[in-house]
């Protein structure tokens, strides 16, 4: 699982998001064991209640589940996102970085272009 920081957008919702794209995209299955709260704070270096804040975002929006003494998982719930979804933001990253546009650019594109 690889997290990193960057942008503006405060450390837990990153990981939140970051994670949630994870388990979408399928690389996060269902069941799958996500670092401690200690261990993912200490390689994001922030402190473990912000890690801890983004796992009970997630385990709200059942996502993950946290047990004690079983640590946090994907929940077997967490519904991944169909494969064509998946594909079209690959082929859009690729354009994206072909052409110098960043990812906060390309979300405004998105959100412009998405039926109300």
């Amino acid at each position: 699982m690889i997290i990193t920081l960057s942008g503006a957008a405060a450390p837990t919702d990153q990981i939140r998001d970051q994670i949630r794209g994870l388990v979408s995209s399928g690389r996060l299955a269902a069941d799958q064991r996500l670092p401690s709260v200690r261990q993912l704070a200490k390689d994001l270096g922030v402190a473990p209640g912000t890690v801890a804040k983004a796992y009970k975002a997630l385990e709200a929006e059942e996502i993950v589940i946290t047990r004690t003494g079983g640590g946090t998982r994907v929940s077997p719930r967490a519904a991944t996102t169909p494969r064509e979804v998946i594909e079209a933001a690959r082929s859009l990253t690729e354009t994206c970085v072909q052409t110098g546009t960043d990812l906060d650019e390309a979300i405004r594109i998105l959100r412009a272009v998405w039926p109300a």
